[in-house]
């Protein structure tokens, strides 16, 4: 084959299936079946560029981990070793777990709480700390590994969704929001993140065995799994994939349905998870009126948890936009996604842990990395308002955790 005939057969590769077009993917179909333009850049550089942010922003952490510990003794303070300066709230309780099962410590009372944590994490913890001998190193090594997972991800995930140039964009948007610093301490977002986003990206490019098999391992770290795999089903029907694949989308409901069956074993309460929410948080279902009345107050009160509700109230109307917003869109799974968390968070007693919760919605920085592309001037406006604004929350909820406050 000459030069020419090489040319050729190039072009007509080019074509593909279904005649689309290099450069051009057929949209994965995904969240309203619009064509979806392949970034030139190569995962390799994406990759890169993302994983170069995570770690010049986990270096800034220790920077103001030991800032603040200078702090702290030129006040005549004691500093606590860097590990577990990391071990407050739900870090504790999860490495409870990973030690003691979720009968909780002997020593102690015992703890209505701890099956509302899903297994996952607490098995990371336990394999980590058979190499590290610390939970609380674990648990940093853990976000360490897995945010690395998440943030690659999450760049590929935007490259492919578009436009070019948009995956260091998101990945800076998930770094800013206010409570990242639960992607640094031992807590499960990061690993989750490390499931569900890959996950996402395989069913976004039509690689269903893989997407479920993930699914069902961020099934294992929380319960937001189980709105991952009723997402994935919007997904798969809005792809019009064949229905002879659909079987595969029950492996994500598993590990949930395991769960379940080893906590009735233990309690003989199927729905133990939900039960630990409510005596361990006090987290009952109420009309989302009732739940917003009962968060203002505290929000407008003058209390130590004041800040920390009206971060919730923030958290709230930021899911109730984006949910607004991916249903304008028609991004059909992602809006079953994140709408179901939003509706459950606003049904609560009271708001607790949205702004949290909110590092597990990519599809909202997604948009941020769409909406911070070059282009008119407004665009320039959204990324100097998220930056300068959620920047330095980021920063002083690094801070104020570190110090044992509640942040959500």
């Amino acid at each position: 084959m000459d030069e020419t005939d090489e040319t050729a057969g190039a072009a007509k590769g080019a074509a593909g299936s279904g005649g689309e077009s290099a450069g051009t993917v057929k949209g994965a179909a995904g969240s309203g079946g619009e064509a979806v333009r392949r970034s030139a850049r190569t995962p390799q550089i994406v990759g890169a560029e993302a994983l170069a942010l995570w770690v010049a922003s986990r270096l800034g952490i220790v920077v103001l981990a030991a800032a603040s510990a200078q702090a702290l003794l030129a006040e005549g303070g004691t500093v606590a070793p860097f590990p577990e300066r990391w071990k407050h709230w739900d870090a504790g309780l999860l490495a409870v777990v990973a030690e003691h099962g979720y009968g909780g410590d002997p020593s102690r009372e015992p703890d209505e709480g701890l099956p509302a944590f899903f297994p996952g994490m607490p098995l990371a913890l336990r394999a980590v700390s058979l190499i590290t001998g610390d939970w609380w190193l674990a648990g940093l090594l853990i976000s360490l590994v897995a945010g690395a997972v998440a943030v690659v991800a999450l760049a590929r995930l935007a490259e492919f969704e578009g436009p070019p140039g948009a995956g260091w964009r998101a990945v800076l948007a998930l770094l800013l929001w206010p409570m990242s610093v639960f992607l640094f301490a031992g807590y499960s977002e990061s690993l989750f993140l490390a499931f569900a986003i890959p996950a996402w990206l395989a069913a976004r490019r039509g690689r269903w065995p893989l997407a479920v098999l993930l699914a069902a391992g961020a099934s294992c770290v929380r319960i937001t799994g189980l709105f991952l795999a009723l997402a994935l089903i919007v997904e798969f029907a809005v792809q019009r994939r064949p229905l002879r694949e659909a079987p595969w989308l029950a492996v994500p409901f598993l590990p949930l349905a395991a769960y379940s069956a080893y906590q009735y074993g233990r309690t003989g309460d199927w729905m133990a998870w939900k039960t630990a929410q409510e005596a361990g948080w006090g987290r009952t279902m109420v009309w989302p009126w009732e739940s917003l009345s009962a968060t203002w107050d505290s929000a407008m009160g003058d209390g130590q948890f004041a800040w920390a509700f009206r971060m919730e109230l923030a958290g709230a109307a930021v899911g109730v936009a984006l949910v607004a917003v991916l249903l304008l869109l028609r991004r059909w799974s992602e809006f079953v996604y994140v709408g179901l968390q939003v509706g459950a968070l606003i049904c609560s007693a009271y708001y607790l842990s949205i702004p949290r919760s909110a590092l597990l919605w990519w599809p909202l920085f997604l948009l941020v990395a769409r909406a911070s592309t070059p282009g008119p001037r407004w665009r320039t406006g959204v990324v100097a308002v998220y930056a300068l604004v959620l920047g330095p929350l980021a920063v002083f909820h690094t801070m104020s955790f570190m110090e044992g406050a509640w942040v959500g």
